[in-house]
């Protein structure tokens, strides 16, 4: 084209949608047919204003978007400082405040939004801020030498970042919300509640469902400054930096002035394509309100400014609203919401799971029919994100048990394989099977896809869906892919316990600080916890372990829908006498429990209240039972047949050997549950070959099967073994435990462990029975370990007040029971009643916490 048939683009305003825009008009062409002036207010270049509080770590240069400062296109002038005082929709020219004019044939308004701070009297004074700018936060950062005191006004997601601010600075930091939760339009009450109690724990003071009445000022140091707070109640808390975050308004001045329409509560009124009143004036971002809407985050801003682009060359994309899903970070709290996380949406039902002791909070909303996802919310732990998220934007149907998708990681719940068209990435718009295309055209890592897809480069939230996505690519492929066990430590399980074994290390801190990073998740720490389990044998609630169990393992005993637990008691190789019997009846019927003989000889006792178990467990410890163990990752049961006691057919003692076992492996905790079966014959009434290791006798002693398990792959146990004696099937099954305890991964059955080995079957059988690698004796003293000291947890728990006192419902109540726990009763025994409100599916401690 002639250059003097070439046109003239002109945006105003260079933050992070401005910049989105012009980086999309140079990749799709538009360039080619304009010359784009772009007027930026700031003295920098746009920069990464979602990381702003990283300011303060990394520095103004590293949240640069544009660190050159010019754009490689020579078509682009950036001209930095600009200030545009004037529009002018008829001659189509900018007035700058010097005076300048600068005409365009069309015009992009990418003005974003300023803070809202409300007139409260002393609202001006010195020392009082705005977040929004590096210079904002450089100026606070100035104010804060030699401060004590700071307040951040406005518990929203960006308050939360300035208390954050004002923490690191040393400050002692309040935060004044008027409504009575924290990030009220993100997360709902019970949410609201475990964030403050995360905020608080790391010392800030929370004060929520209070407005400000005034800021206090007096003469400090020859100038009028701000001197404290006085609330609507009277109460004053003395201060020396206040920080208002308590909102944005969307830049439209200029928009007003120049006689654009505007929408009734602000913000540039657009069209579907994001043309104004004006057909040359377009609006993006923060200033603009589509529908009558403004949206104040930087993805769907991103989006404008992709349809933007496509309308201005005559393309037919168009804004429909956009995906409000957001995940951060907050003072070092994982807090997500999306979809309709408020559950508006008419016969929505709420799925809930609540860990107060480790501060988790998740929620599902669901459809009334119970078939699609809704939206949620994730408090403390936000790892489901990336998969609940796509799963709302894609509508595949839930599984059959939606409840496994928050519960725990270690509670193995199943994958979901979502569709090629889920979006995986909502900043960049970024489908599964963009992701997919990537790597089938190169890439080789997700770095590299979020280089060619931009998958993770906004907001990030979605890197560990994006990592997986790429990894089960390369495992579809037959490819070698990085298996570390999380972000925090790049190893599998079975490095980390050599890790830990080699080092004598005894604490997560001293793991994490030697071989990880930051402070470990739902992944990490309950895999350290059965390392140091497996290793040390001490206590789970010991000091330093207890945070980082799984619910089930800190209170021990299996949590069940409706928020109780059951209680299962040892029942080594299913034998019992009749007076035990009794005490399990009596328990049973003195503490109103369900009960229930459970498939491996046990008897279940549900519903008990998290303030009864300690009770409950003394009863049974003072009639010789002990844990058995159903909460955790450990041995179970070993089942067994009545043998060659009782049965005409039984030609070995498999009750006596079920029971040796049992008590010799009892405790033991490994990547996965472990189950035995002993069988008296080869009729195999013990279904021994259904177990992770199974024995079933022979005329000459035994043969061990290993590597069987039921669930929702079932396997059936091979041959490892044949015609051993006791000492000698003891002897073999102590090494088979634990080469599988040192050397499979996280949750990973005996089944699929041996199938992961180069070898398989017969690698095992080298390595426990033929001791190849001469590692027999060293395993065998391990158990030997292990065995030796072996504690009863329940009644270790019960001999400590310490530990005791954990097992309330209420801390500030201890003897008052959940009230949102009921029953019905089904058979002449209690059931759980259906709750017409959220169900918990986990302990709730609403005020304080051990």
């Amino acid at each position: 084209m002639s250059p003097h048939l070439r046109k003239r683009l002109v945006v105003i305003g260079h933050g992070m949608v401005g910049h989105r825009f012009v980086q999309a008009a140079v990749e799709r062409g538009l360039s080619e047919t304009y010359d784009i002036v772009v007027l930026g207010a700031e003295s920098r270049a746009a920069y990464d204003r979602v990381a702003l509080t990283s300011f303060f770590e990394v520095g103004a240069d590293s949240l640069s978007l544009l660190p050159s400062g010019d754009y490689e296109d020579p078509r682009v002038t950036l001209r930095l400082g600009a200030n545009v005082a004037g529009l002018d929709l008829e001659s189509r020219t900018v007035t700058l405040d010097d005076g300048e004019t600068v005409g365009y044939d069309e015009l992009v308004l990418a003005t974003g939004s300023a803070p809202f701070v409300p007139p409260v009297p002393g609202h001006d004074l010195e020392g009082a801020f705005v977040y929004r700018t590096i210079e904002d936060l450089e100026a606070i950062r100035d104010a804060a030498a030699g401060a004590s005191t700071g307040v951040v006004i406005g518990g929203g997601l960006l308050g939360l970042e300035a208390a954050n601010a004002l923490r690191q600075l040393g400050l002692d930091t309040h935060v004044v919300e008027m409504n009575p939760r924290l990030m009220s339009a993100q997360v709902d009450e019970a949410g609201g509640r475990i964030l403050g109690r995360h905020v608080e724990k790391l010392g800030l003071t929370i004060h929520t469902g209070v407005a400000t009445e005034r800021i206090e000022g007096g003469r400090v140091e020859g100038e009028e400054r701000v001197t404290g707070i006085t609330f609507a109640g009277g109460e004053t808390v003395p201060l020396e930096v206040v920080v208002f975050s308590a909102g944005v308004r969307p830049r439209d001045q200029l928009a007003r002035q120049a006689g654009l329409v505007v929408a009734e509560r602000g913000g540039v009124a657009v069209d579907d394509q994001l043309r104004t009143s004006d057909p040359h004036v377009w609006a993006i971002g923060e200033c603009a309100a589509h529908q009558g809407r403004m949206y104040g985050l930087v993805a769907p801003g991103y989006t404008m400014a992709e349809i933007a682009v496509d309308a201005l060359l005559d393309g037919g994309g168009t804004f429909t609203g956009a995906d409000m899903s957001t995940k951060l970070k907050l003072l070092g709290v994982d807090v997500a919401s999306f979809g309709d996380a408020h559950g508006t949406t008419d016969g929505s039902i709420d799925l809930v799971f609540s860990d107060a002791v480790a501060g988790i909070y998740k929620k599902l909303v669901i459809s009334g029919d119970g078939r699609h996802l809704l939206g949620g919310v994730l408090v403390g732990d936000a790892s489901a994100y990336g998969t609940l998220r796509a799963m709302v934007s894609s509508r595949i149907e839930l599984p059959a048990n939606p409840e496994e998708l928050i519960l725990p990681a270690s509670s193995g719940a199943p994958a979901i394989a979502l569709p090629d068209e889920a979006v995986v990435c909502s900043c960049n718009t970024v489908t599964k099977g963009d992701i997919e295309g990537a790597v089938e055209g190169g890439c080789e890592s997700a770095a590299c896809v979020t280089t060619c897809t931009t998958a993770g480069s906004t907001c990030g939230s979605c890197k560990p869906q994006v990592k997986k996505i790429v990894e089960d690519y390369f495992a579809s492929q037959g490819k070698v892919v990085d298996r570390s066990l999380c972000e925090h430590f790049a190893m599998t399980r079975s490095e980390l316990f050599d890790v830990v074994l080699v080092h004598g290390y005894r604490t997560f801190d001293e793991i994490v600080q030697a071989h990880g990073r930051g402070r470990g998740c739902d992944v990490c720490r309950p895999v350290v916890a059965s390392v140091l389990a497996s290793q040390l044998n001490g206590h789970v609630l010991a000091p330093g372990r207890r945070t980082l169990q799984d619910t089930n393992d800190a209170f021990l005993a299996n949590i069940q829908r409706n928020g109780t637990y059951s209680v299962v008691p040892r029942i080594p190789g299913g034998e019992i006498t009749p007076e035990k019997l009794i005490v399990i009846g009596e328990v049973a019927r003195d503490f109103g429990l369900y009960t229930k003989i459970t498939g491996g000889q046990r008897i279940d006792l549900f519903g008990a209240r998290t303030e009864q178990l300690p009770a409950i467990w003394k009863r049974l410890v003072d009639a010789g039972f002990e844990s058995g163990h159903a909460y955790g990752k450990a041995l179970r049961t070993v089942k067994s047949c009545v043998g060659s006691t009782w049965c005409r057919f039984g030609v070995q003692d498999s009750v006596a050997m079920a029971i040796a076992l049992e008590l010799r492996y009892r405790g033991l905790r490994s990547p996965h549950k472990l189950k035995g079966g002993v069988s008296g014959c080869a009729r195999e009434c013990a279904e021994a070959r259904g177990k992770d290791f199974g024995v079933i006798a022979t005329e000459k002693g035994w043969n061990l099967y290993v590597g069987g398990n039921g669930g929702a792959v079932p396997a059936h146990a091979q041959l490892l073994a044949g015609d051993l004696d006791d000492d000698q099937l003891v002897r073999l099954i102590d090494r088979y435990l634990m080469y599988y305890i040192r050397t499979a991964d996280r949750l990973q059955r005996t089944s699929t462990w041996i199938d992961s080995l180069e070898g398989g079957l017969d690698r095992v059988r080298e390595v426990v029975v033929d001791d190849a690698l001469g590692l027999g004796t060293e395993l065998e003293e391990a158990m030997a370990r292990h065995v030796d000291t072996y504690v009863d947890e329940w009644k270790a728990t019960i001999e400590d007040p310490e530990k005791v006192r954990r097992f309330v419902s209420f801390i500030n109540a201890p003897d008052t029971p959940d009230p949102n726990i009921s029953f019905g009763s089904t058979r002449d025994q209690i059931v759980p009643e259906a709750s017409t409100g959220p169900v918990s599916l986990g302990s709730s401690i609403p005020v304080g916490r051990p």
